[in-house]
């Protein structure tokens, strides 16, 4: 069975990670330990976490440096701190800095396993959002191609190299709309359908809904170039999911 999430703990207390580490493997979540921050910078750097579990008090982080630094190693990577010594300037300075959580030692468990589930799966939901959207600009570019292939030139293009573009277009698309639907199913679990929606509307996202929009477009110009039953379905697929109301 594959692991729900990877997540990189670092603290200098060996029970404490020990006993963590041990907790969120039960919970189903892959975990590597660092004892200082130097240690947990080289496993950023070699592996992708879904989450960071640090101390504040561990060496190399005694005045959040590691945390300040953390964006260079593994930008949008989510961090609770943890710590035996909560103070007033550690936990202000943590709301400027990519924190989802401030937490005293000992956690309480329940709510240290919610704080980490939500964080692990926000942190794959956008990076799910990264790889659909360099995925539909990449298939933006292609079906801009499509345009150069209206007019049929003897000898120089052929009807099984203009197949085999549309094949290859249409598997790309296909593959985007999957992303999109693991997205909401994602989304769907650990929030409701509502704020899944309102995710994919965010402005940081925005592109996406106008890069399928284009797309539309494209291929209700090259309706009449290229009578393709599947290109004329997935058309109305697109509408129906963006304009509701389309025929």
């Amino acid at each position: 069975m594959p692991a729900s999430g990877k997540i990189l703990i670092a603290d200098d207390e060996v029970d404490f990670t020990a006993v963590t580490a041990d907790l969120l493997r039960e919970e189903g979540y892959e975990c590597d330990c660092a004892a200082d921050a130097q240690f947990a910078g080289e496993l950023l750097k070699k592996n992708q976490y879904d989450l960071l579990v640090s101390d504040i008090k561990m060496p190399g982080n005694d005045g959040l440096e590691f945390i300040e630094e953390l964006p260079a190693l593994a930008p949008g990577l989510p961090v609770i701190l943890v710590t035996g010594y909560p103070a007033l300037d550690t936990a202000i300075k943590a709301t400027r800095l990519s924190v989802v959580g401030y937490m005293q030692k000992p956690t309480p468990i329940d709510d240290f396993i919610k704080l980490v589930r939500e964080s692990v799966v926000r942190a794959q939901t956008f990076r799910m959002l990264d790889v659909t959207r360099d995925r539909l600009q990449s298939m933006q570019s292609a079906l801009g191609s499509v345009t150069s292939l209206k007019t049929y030139a003897p000898g120089k293009t052929s009807f099984v190299d203009v197949d085999m573009f549309l094949h290859h277009t249409m598997q790309n698309m296909l593959a985007s709309m999957i992303d999109l639907k693991d997205l909401m199913q994602a989304l769907s679990q650990n929030k409701s359908k509502q704020n899944a929606c309102q995710l994919l509307n965010c402005p940081r996202h925005a592109e996406l809904l106008d890069m399928i929009r284009d797309a539309i477009m494209v291929l209700e110009k090259t309706k009449h170039s290229f009578r393709s039953k599947e290109l004329a379905a997935l058309r109305f697929r697109l509408e129906k999911a963006f304009k509701p109301n389309a025929a």
